[in-house]
């Protein structure tokens, strides 16, 4: 059973001098083409399933909306105008704190703006998108406490605090939805 390796490499190159006869490429593609025919009609048809999955999503997503805000008491424009000229934000305190809440402000609407929303993470999308709700609510209410009783310290800090738990939580969400993604990429690839 045992063999002498130097005889087996001399064997191997005898085997790899020899020449493939002509023709033997084309006639492989040839028989590869009979057995494995083209599926150029599977492309269109794939991206018309995209599109109509996608337009499902958006109005799933919108039909939510609606069902959510419908219970919601209506705010009108004047309303809305009275309300926001009335209540003072940090940045009406000092530049130093508009500075700082507008900082937070713009990494908030940016990470909200890089998320991409799919059916995979809808769920917790959702879930994150509630607390973020509480939490703005928490931030209109100290808002009014603000404009009422004035600034200090305690009410300041808070806004300050809301503000980071915020961009924390839109940090978070973006990380789970990548370990998401890296979990649902490694199971594909298996």
């Amino acid at each position: 059973m045992a063999q002498d390796i130097r005889n087996l490499f001399k064997e191997e190159s005898k085997v790899s001098n020899q020449v493939m006869p002509k023709g033997h490429e084309a006639r492989f593609l040839e028989k590869l083409e009979a057995e494995l025919p083209q599926q150029k009609h599977s492309r269109p048809m794939f991206r018309i399933i995209s599109m109509a999955a996608s337009i499902v999503v958006m109005l799933g997503l919108a039909i939510g909306a609606y069902t959510f805000y419908e219970g919601k008491e209506t705010v009108t424009p004047d309303k809305t105008k009275e309300m926001a000229s009335n209540l003072k934000s940090l940045g009406d305190i000092s530049p130093d704190l508009k500075k700082v809440e507008d900082y937070y402000l713009a990494n908030i609407n940016l990470e909200l703006s890089k998320v991409e929303l799919n059916d995979d993470n809808k769920e917790l999308f959702d879930s994150y998108v509630v607390r973020l709700e509480e939490l703005n609510k928490e931030y209109q209410r100290l808002s009014v406490e603000l404009t009422q009783s004035g600034p200090n310290e305690l009410t300041v800090s808070a806004l300050i605090d809301n503000l980071k738990l915020r961009l924390n939580l839109l940090y978070r969400l973006k990380e789970q939805l990548k370990d998401l993604n890296d979990s649902e990429f490694g199971q594909d690839n298996v």
